[in-house]
């Protein structure tokens, strides 16, 4: 497993442990011009979870792999946050934000891998 699928992965194990939902990761080595690798996208139920998903998502890749986002922005009202690990750019959304800008649609032509809810 290369780096990326391991940032990943990891990265999908800090969304998991404060469980955000709705899991996408959106393949974009594919597509020319793009400005990463991969998007991990998915979703808390308030502000106070976005955060916590944030947390978790940094917590867990600086832990387990010694990673930490270039940026990370969207903190100060929690609607979508998004941190950016270079290859990997992770985006949490509220729900409706989310689907409002409907990031899986506009890279469409990206292969999409969604990862079933824990429950």
């Amino acid at each position: 497993m290369n780096q990326t699928e391991t940032l990943v992965k990891t990265i999908v194990k800090g969304i998991q442990e404060k469980k955000g939902r709705q899991i996408v990761i959106a393949d974009l080595s594919g597509i020319d011009g793009t400005i990463c690798r991969n998007f991990v996208i998915c979703q808390g139920g308030s502000p106070a979870q976005v955060e916590a998903i944030t947390e978790s998502v940094g917590d867990m890749a600086r832990m387990e792999l010694h990673e930490k986002p270039a940026r990370v922005v969207g903190l100060e009202n929690a609607q979508w946050v998004a941190m950016d690990y270079g290859d990997v750019l992770v985006h949490v959304f509220l729900p409706d934000v989310r689907q409002y800008y409907d990031l899986e649609h506009l890279w469409a032509d990206a292969p999409l891998t969604r990862v079933p809810d824990l429950d």
